[in-house]
């Protein structure tokens, strides 16, 4: 693991164009962009290279914002985006997913995540496994 990224790997029994359009899908974005014991969350985006998302998580009784852009959308295999929330210190972040056939007919996920401030880094490999958890799950 690279000291200044956050990178999450996990084997997801489902074939990876199902894994890439649940990333993109903002009913199931919804349904896994829950880490912890949370489990309200909305989503909107707008699929495409500079189109931008939104993911609103429920955490108690307070709500966060989580929002960027599309870098990179090259399907089954890539997805990049900026991440930006008050957990960012409102500094667009970059998240990089990877996805590989895992020859069983699964998938070989890894999410990368870069520009965390340092004091954010802990918490956000929390939430990510815990979200790639969900995802699974979910699949």
């Amino acid at each position: 693991m690279s000291e200044d990224a956050v990178v999450i790997r996990r084997v997801i029994a489902a074939p990876r164009e199902k894994v890439f359009a649940a990333w993109l899908d903002p009913e199931l974005l919804a349904q896994f962009m829950t880490p912890g014991e949370q489990t309200i969350a909305t989503a909107q985006n707008d699929p495409r290279a500079g189109g931008r998302f939104r993911v609103v998580m429920e955490h108690g009784s307070e709500t966060v914002e989580h929002r960027g852009e599309y870098l990179t959308i090259d399907p089954p295999s890539l997805l990049s985006f900026t991440w930006m929330s008050k957990y960012t210190d409102l500094q667009p972040s970059v998240v990089t997913i990877e996805l590989r056939d895992d020859g069983a007919g699964g998938t070989e996920l890894t999410l990368t995540h870069r520009r965390l401030p340092p004091s954010r880094m802990d918490a956000h490999r929390d939430g990510w496994t815990s979200i790639v958890e969900k995802l699974s799950a979910l699949l």
